[in-house]
């Protein structure tokens, strides 16, 4: 049985989550949680100060103690809002890989919000409906539109409960001015954010985050039948907005009593809530229902959906991955009709040469989104496409790529020219260098695919592939128009086909 582990490095507070797979499905081990106020100085001074990363790193350290003890097969940890942010970011995050071994990926606030809404929509009872789901963390908020289990529309807001009160409460007992000017900057972000986001019809709000299950838990004392309610009951918006004034007139100490807030969340819950009040007023929702299920729920469904095909994830995150790769085609102008063919053929080759190339099963996939995304880099200029796409590739938002593996389709899409890749290359240095060698490899099954594709007016070809102990035969089979031009293109691949395979390559019509 593997056992998976998942890190959420927030700008609040770091989360640790460990789950074994039991019959295709994970099952909780242990989890940890600590509040280390990453964030607090990011937003302040724009880096993260030398005690939030002592702290941080102080929790990570016990956090793989606890990941060594329990035998973990994967580890995944991930940063949010504050590393986004901070300007020295990277000397944390090498710090941190010098004393675990992790690499930790700070990821985008879009990526978050779908990672929050994998975790969440898989367990959550009522989530597979149209629902609104809201994650308020430290540095940032994600509100994302959710109808049977999939995103509609997913927006990251600079609404951080401990972002905001850095930035407009510096007081215990925050004055009307402080309020309504955090008031006033919490109000323009939403409108953005009703502009891509129209919750009506959502039958349910489900909110997640330490703020979410304070509010949760302090809404009991302005509630009838106090200590009768349960969290999963809903927490009226009404009730939230008085939450809020309540909140701003107490002191620090008077917010620590109250249930499910105590000392540490005292210090931000303010700002938390009145965010949570102006975002159900702005979307007319009446409230919200309390989730235990976060980020680190999400990273873990990714990685079971990953690795193991038989899970019930594995072909719902497939699909919403290649949807993220049409929705870039799209948005950059390329036809997938047009572009399909060659990642028809890219993924023959991938199958029908594996021992010749003994690429990775995860690179079948980053293939074939490489050979969608091959012409992308034309939506900025024809000159020089193939560098153009390789950045936008590498720099885009796309739903399930990792930035590792983002960087490394963009490779692939980027030798399809004259230029070779070479380790002293721009694009190569950001390639990891166990990678280096299946990138060489992958690139030239895309440059197959290609030239099997020179005449797109013509019908798409067929191919009957022969692997013999010193050479590979490709044999067309022709269509009306003929393939005497991709004969050509093929031939004109032998040379680098040996180089890289140490094998003849041969091209014929049947």
């Amino acid at each position: 049985m593997q056992t998976l582990a998942a890190i959420d490095i927030g700008s609040n507070s770091c989360r640790l989550k460990i789950g074994r797979v039991v019959q295709h499905r994970l099952r909780t081990i242990h989890e940890d949680r600590e509040v280390t106020r990453l964030g607090a100085s990011v937003f302040e001074t724009g880096i993260v100060s030398p005690e939030a990363m002592a702290a941080t790193l102080r929790t990570l350290k016990r956090f793989y103690k606890a990941v060594q003890s329990h035998g973990a097969d994967r580890v995944r940890a991930v940063a949010t809002s504050a590393m986004r942010d901070a300007r020295n970011s990277r000397a944390f995050l090498a710090w941190v890989r010098d004393e675990t071994g992790w690499d930790v990926e700070v990821i985008s606030g879009l990526e978050e919000g779908r990672l929050i809404h994998r975790g969440v929509v898989e367990s959550e009872p009522g989530a597979g409906g149209r629902c609104v789901l809201i994650d308020l963390g430290g540095g940032s908020c994600e509100v994302t539109l959710s109808e049977h289990k999939r995103i509609r529309e997913t927006i990251s807001l600079p609404l951080g409960a401990v972002r905001l009160t850095k930035e407009f409460l510096p007081s215990e007992l925050p004055s009307a001015d402080e309020i309504g000017r955090m008031q006033q900057f919490i109000d323009r972000e939403l409108r953005r954010a009703t502009r891509k986001i129209d919750p009506a019809g959502a039958r349910l709000t489900i909110a997640t985050s330490g703020t979410a299950a304070a509010l949760s838990d302090a809404s009991r004392t302005l509630s009838r039948g106090r200590g009768s309610k349960k969290r999963e009951e809903l927490t009226p918006t009404a009730t939230v907005r008085r939450l809020a004034r309540k909140l701003a007139k107490m002191t620090n100490a008077q917010r620590a009593v109250m249930p499910g807030i105590g000392p540490r969340r005292s210090e931000i819950i303010v700002a938390g809530t009145y965010v949570f009040a102006n975002i159900l007023e702005t979307f007319a929702l009446p409230g919200f229902r309390y989730s235990p299920l976060g980020l680190r729920d999400g990273i873990l469904a990714q990685m079971l959906a990953e690795q193991d095909p038989r899970a019930s994830l594995h072909q719902q995150f497939e699909r919403e991955r290649w949807q993220g790769v049409l929705e870039a085609c799209r948005r950059y102008g390329i036809d997938p009709k047009q572009a399909d063919p060659v990642r028809e053929h890219a993924a023959q080759l991938f199958r029908d040469l594996a021992q010749v190339h003994a690429l990775p099963e995860e690179y079948h996939t980053w293939l074939e989104a490489a050979a969608m995304l091959r012409d992308i880099g034309k939506f900025l200029n024809h000159q020089g496409y193939h560098r153009h796409a390789q950045y936008i590739v590498a720099n885009s938002e796309l739903y399930g790529f990792t930035p590792q593996q983002r960087v490394v389709m963009s490779a692939i899409a980027r030798y399809l020219g004259k230029s070779r890749p070479a380790p002293e290359g721009r694009t190569m240095r950001q390639v990891p260098p166990e990678e280096y060698e299946h990138v060489r490899r992958a690139v030239v099954l895309l440059r197959l695919a290609v030239a099997l594709n020179q005449d797109r007016a013509s019908d798409v070809l067929k191919v009957r592939v022969r692997v013999y102990p010193k050479r590979v035969l490709l044999e067309l089979l022709p269509g009306r128009t003929g393939a005497e031009l991709e004969l050509w293109s093929l031939r004109k691949e032998a040379a680098y086909f040996r180089e890289v395979f140490g094998r003849e390559l041969f091209a014929a019509l049947e």
